[in-house]
């Protein structure tokens, strides 16, 4: 009995500790590229609040890597991806045709990225239904992005979401999700209302299409986050609590 417990106190450290620990990842490819002068300034900006080499970090991301960022937004990721991948690996830019009926703009913006600096970069975009990548993913990644797909495309759409990531990443692969924290059991409402969305939710609907939940990410977490306003309050914006949630495709 005395070994079962201290063999269940050390497993349930491991996974505590799992969710900051970088496991011997490449700490310095990381660092190059979030320190690397191809960067935008505003992208710069955003790194005290973003903290993108913890993210990453906690993602595993390494050189010669296949990574999706998914609705990349104005690329702020990708191009970090762009850089910690290298010339060995490649990054996707994935812009769902769901996204692009909600945000007209978000392929053109996208298309904008792939750049001379950040030439293995790729745009695709295709319906989630159909979303289908010329080669298999080691990590899959979406921002802030989950609650819009579920609350203005649709709970099924987001359904459809997983289970693109999971036919796309090759086994082992790693599905990073970031989003803003709903109340719990709010996430019909306040993804749509309040651009947030219930972590819970995320993990329910990932775990359904066969991932592992493997760990969670305290470093974008924020107590004084009341969960009932808009993340583009003024009280609030850019200092919203957000969860990190970190699937596996089991293999």
């Amino acid at each position: 009995m005395k070994l079962a417990l201290v063999l269940f106190a050390a497993s349930s450290f491991a996974l505590a500790s799992c969710a900051q620990a970088p496991h011997g990842r490449p700490d310095a490819a990381i660092a190059a590229a979030v320190a690397s002068p191809d960067r935008p300034a505003a992208d710069v900006q955003r790194d005290a609040a973003r903290k993108p080499a913890e993210l990453m970090a906690f993602a595993g991301i390494k050189p010669g890597d296949r990574v999706a960022d998914l609705i990349p937004g104005g690329g702020y990721f990708t191009r970090l991806f762009s850089k910690t991948v290298g010339a060995t690996g490649h990054v996707y830019a994935v812009v769902p045709e769901e996204i692009m009926k909600i945000a007209p703009k978000s392929l053109a913006t996208a298309q904008a990225i792939p750049t001379g600096a950040y030439a293995n970069v790729s745009v695709i975009s295709q319906p989630l239904s159909a979303l289908s990548l010329p080669e298999p993913l080691d990590v899959a990644w979406t921002s802030d992005n989950y609650h819009d797909v579920y609350g203005f495309a649709g709970a099924a759409a987001a359904a459809q979401l997983d289970a693109a990531v999971y036919r796309a990443l090759k086994p082992g692969g790693v599905f990073i999700v970031v989003d803003h924290v709903a109340n719990a059991g709010t996430s019909d409402a306040s993804s749509h209302t309040l651009h947030r969305i219930d972590p819970e939710t995320i993990k329910q609907q990932a775990q359904a299409a066969g991932f592992r939940l493997e760990a969670e990410s305290s470093v974008l977490r924020n107590a004084q986050d009341p969960h009932d306003v808009p993340v583009f309050a003024p009280t609030i914006r850019g200092h919203t609590d957000q969860f990190v949630l970190k699937f596996r495709k089991p293999g």
